[in-house]
């Protein structure tokens, strides 16, 4: 399989998790802005040359891509000012948010094999 596949399965996998919690903010792939899609694509790049390294790492990453995007600490998410409420250190997200990042990493090394 192919990157962008496994991060679009990646992105969808986010998404039902977070439907289930009860936050349908999520459009799926198809609707996904490409900021949003090239951050699930960076993420999956991340992992496989990470593979052993922990969720937190995964986290991490994903935060200096965001700083680097320009993006900052939001309570909540707002794509046009650049904030998110994850922009925190892993140690900081609640633990459904930290969930998250194994969820990706699980998907990625399944999807991977």
């Amino acid at each position: 399989m192919d990157i962008e596949s496994i991060a679009r399965v990646c992105h969808e996998a986010n998404r039902a998790y977070c439907l289930g919690l009860g936050d349908a903010s999520h459009a799926s792939w198809e609707d996904a802005p490409e900021w949003q899609r090239h951050s699930a694509i960076e993420g999956v790049r991340w992992r496989l040359a990470n593979p052993e390294a922990p969720a937190s790492a995964s986290h991490e990453s994903w935060l200096a891509l965001k700083r680097e995007e320009g993006w900052t600490y939001g309570p909540v998410k707002d794509p046009a000012v650049k904030q998110h409420p994850c922009f925190v250190a892993y140690q900081e997200l609640p633990a459904e948010q930290q969930v998250k990042d194994a969820l990706f990493t699980v998907v990625v090394q399944t999807l991977s094999k």
